[in-house]
């Protein structure tokens, strides 16, 4: 290898190190990049913006999907504290140790579950429950279960003050499911999991999806399942970080 492409290559490796280490600070520390401002925020523009520059401009082109995120108030599923970033596309914390997703990662888990107006969807990981609005604009019912008491029953409230009339939230372990709903057109987990827990698998339908993040050995990947005749069809879409799934999982 010549000078000139040693060079060349260290130069790739220190942009790639700085976009990492300033994507580590926006999550972490928000404020760090993005100060508050001093005049009053128009939500309606930066969600705007978020949706044609950060959704439209990358590979989001489902109409949808991209109707949906343009309604949903994210800055209503935000700590006071951080609604001046609620458009921002970086995880932002809500809590308990986890984090409200990325708006892009969002829309590609929604748009990759390829919904349908009647469909029935569970989620594993209520969160915030902005994903469960987002998914609520766009199919019949959604079930979602979130295992730390506090933010399922904060996402319950917010839900129903914003008038989301077909979300269902629960407050338990998202390993078994929700069998009283099922079977369940497509099933989101939120969480990275190392294995997609059997109960999720009985309670799909033929034909039916789950997105979820699976762990590896130093990564995760984001994957749809797809059952087909019973058997699992697998498809990569790409790598993300999410928080880790609890409960019966890890035993």
């Amino acid at each position: 290898m010549n000078a000139s492409m040693r060079k060349s290559g260290l130069r790739k490796t220190a942009s790639s190190f700085r976009v990492l280490f300033f994507s580590f600070l926006a999550s972490f520390f928000p404020s760090f990049l993005y100060p508050k401002p001093a005049l009053p925020i128009n939500f309606e523009e930066e969600r705007a913006r978020m949706v044609d520059v950060d959704l439209r401009g990358r590979d989001i082109e489902d109409p949808g999907v991209l109707a949906a995120m343009l309604k949903v108030p994210r800055h209503e599923f935000v700590t006071d504290n951080n609604k001046n970033l609620a458009y921002a596309d970086f995880p932002l914390p809500i809590g308990e140790n986890q984090t409200i997703s990325q708006p892009y990662i969002v829309a590609l888990m929604t748009q990759s579950a390829h919904l349908q107006p009647e469909d029935r969807v569970l989620e594993i990981g209520t969160g915030s429950g902005y994903q469960a609005a987002v998914l609520s604009e766009l199919v019949k019912e959604v079930y979602t279960i979130e295992i730390i008491e506090a933010l399922a029953n904060d996402a319950r409230s917010d839900l129903q003050r914003l008038g989301y009339k077909n979300v269902k939230v629960r407050h338990g372990d998202g390993y078994q499911g929700w069998q009283e709903f099922a079977p369940f057109d497509a099933i989101l987990l939120t969480a990275a999991a190392p294995e997609i827990p059997q109960p999720l698998i009985d309670q799909l339908k033929e034909g039916g999806r789950i997105i979820l993040p699976l762990e590896g050995m130093l990564f995760q990947d984001l994957v749809r399942i797809t059952k087909e005749k019973g058997q699992l069809k697998r498809e990569e879409i790409t790598g993300v970080r999410f928080v880790p799934m609890t409960g019966e999982v890890r035993n």
